[in-house]
């Protein structure tokens, strides 16, 4: 005979397991890597503006060796009858770190609007609803992988080049500004990726996003240039390709600045507000709007 239970056994209550920060740091780090194009965007960036650097080192010392003139001090200060040249800007080159803004800034959209491309956003907000944090997870590994990119591509174009010039006034890390340079070089990788993922929130469209930061980032500071107009230099100041300039140059040659120049410590503050301002964009366009 079988025996009659008194009562039925209690039954546990479901939990639900909430992800936790790095466990969403996990899955954003595996979705960043799993596009075979995220090694060849950013491993031939990163080579090309190098490259350019470096090509730009070699001509340089070229022409400096052929010349008959002989420099009997290190030509850097343009209050000394021999400066001809500043070893500081070969190290960075204009159209190359143009370059390298559009490409941090196309790998930084391709991290969000991918994923509304694919609907896989659909997948990651059913599984955590906190859309903040994934948000938050995002910004955290594509700037963690940016910046260690800027790192690279900044040391060594600075490192190879002065060693390039090494006989035309190449510089250390210690000579004035030097530092300075490398650090806002270096910096300027994970700016333009958090403003490349702002715009790819907004827009969610591959081209339309790579139109609207390369526009963003190098378009409109080309149209305020200008320095008739104050108001037009302050608008083109405001802009990270100005601060970034700024926190290159030499400061033996602050003096040619122009009008309206930006000041070092007002560079960095444009620095601060993009990424703010490209980080609160990105996290209140993904709460607002529906997938």
């Amino acid at each position: 005979m079988t025996p009659v239970l008194d009562e039925a056994p209690a039954r546990l209550p479901a939990r639900g397991v909430s992800a936790r920060f790095r466990h969403l740091l996990a899955a954003e780090w595996i979705k960043f890597w799993s596009l075979r194009s995220t090694y060849w965007v950013l491993g031939g960036g990163a080579l090309t503006v190098i490259g350019i650097n470096v090509n730009s080192a070699v001509s340089n010392a070229d022409r400096l060796a052929r010349q008959t003139l002989r420099l009997s001090e290190r030509p850097v200060f343009p209050d000394r009858p021999g400066f001809l040249f500043d070893p500081l800007t070969t190290a960075f080159v204009d159209p190359a770190w143009q370059l390298f803004m559009i490409i941090a800034a196309t790998v930084g959209a391709i991290a969000v609007f991918g994923e509304y491309s694919s609907g896989l956003i659909r997948t990651t907000f059913a599984a955590v609803p906190d859309r903040q944090a994934v948000i938050a997870a995002k910004v955290t590994v594509v700037s963690v992988v940016m910046l260690a990119l800027g790192v690279i591509v900044a040391g060594s174009s600075f490192g190879v080049t002065q060693m390039l010039l090494r006989d035309h006034g190449g510089l250390s890390l210690g000579d004035p500004g030097t530092l300075r340079a490398v650090a806002a070089a270096a910096l300027l990788a994970p700016l333009c990726a958090l403003v490349g993922m702002a715009v790819g929130a907004a827009v969610r469209h591959a081209a339309g996003s790579v139109v609207t930061v390369i526009a963003l980032l190098l378009l409109v500071p080309a149209l305020f240039r200008g320095e008739r107009f104050r108001w037009v230099k302050e608008v083109g100041n405001a802009m990270p390709l100005s601060a970034w300039e700024r926190l290159v140059t030499n400061p033996a040659r602050a003096d040619d600045l122009g009008k309206y120049p930006l000041t070092v410590t007002e560079a960095w503050i444009v620095y601060g507000a993009w990424v703010t301002a490209a980080v609160a964009v990105a996290v209140l366009v993904v709460r607002r709007r529906d997938v």
